[in-house]
């Protein structure tokens, strides 16, 4: 099932997943997005990896991390305790929440 979508933008990631994740309502995930609430990180694969992406989503102490293939299909997902990482350089990648 593909549940992330690719656009000239970034990625948009279904808010179910989002919500899921850090035990919040759906409806609420594209606001948090948009407050910078949660926050989001994009890792293009290499090598081997080529083709895949590393979208790592931090909420209150949590992170979501998906990996995804070229089509969208989310090819494993895990949630653990972190923080979101220390601004470094721009990232001109986005990712939004659809609902």
């Amino acid at each position: 099932m593909k549940n992330v979508t690719f656009t000239a933008d970034g990625f948009v990631i279904d808010a179910e997943i989002v919500g899921t994740a850090f035990e919040l309502p759906p409806a609420d995930v594209p606001a948090k997005l948009r407050t910078g609430e949660i926050t989001s990180r994009c890792e293009t694969g290499v090598d081997e990896d080529a083709g895949r992406w590393r979208l790592t989503l931090y909420f209150n102490g949590r992170a979501l991390r998906l990996v995804v293939d070229e089509s969208g299909a989310i090819q494993s997902r895990a949630t653990f305790p972190a923080h979101a990482p220390v601004a470094g350089p721009i990232d001109h990648t986005t990712m939004s929440a659809k609902t």
